[in-house]
């Protein structure tokens, strides 16, 4: 068996995905920080010179990727609101394929559930 992925090792692989995904639908990289709890992971433009934060969330698998902290969300709504930017989500789930109670190991295969980008409102409730 080999080494166990850390937290930061699962985001940084959740990003890496998201940043390929990012790249072929024409967005431009502005800013990124992989850092765990820094938001936005991902500041961007797209060819209309539109700003978009992305936020990427790594979980690990059962565990719903496309789930958020909806509360969080809204105040960080707010934020990109008055930067005049759009927010996306990307939820990736990550996990063992020899079952759930096993951690993601480095230079092994593993699972990953990722159902695209998601464009999450700006106006304000």
């Amino acid at each position: 068996m080999g080494k166990e992925l850390t937290k930061q090792d699962l985001h940084n692989l959740a990003m890496n995905h998201v940043g390929k995904d990012l790249e072929s639908r024409g967005f431009e990289f502005v800013a990124i920080n992989s850092k765990l709890k820094r938001h936005p992971q991902f500041v961007c433009i797209d060819k209309n010179s539109q700003y978009y934060f992305v936020i990427v969330k790594a979980v690990i698998l059962p565990e719903n990727p496309n789930n958020y902290d909806v509360i969080w969300m809204e105040s960080f709504k707010k934020h990109a609101q008055s930067k005049n930017a759009k927010v996306l989500y990307a939820g990736v789930g990550l996990g063992n394929p020899n079952g759930d109670h096993l951690p993601v190991f480095l230079n092994e295969e593993y699972l990953m559930e990722y159902n695209g980008i998601q464009v999450i409102e700006t106006n304000l409730n």
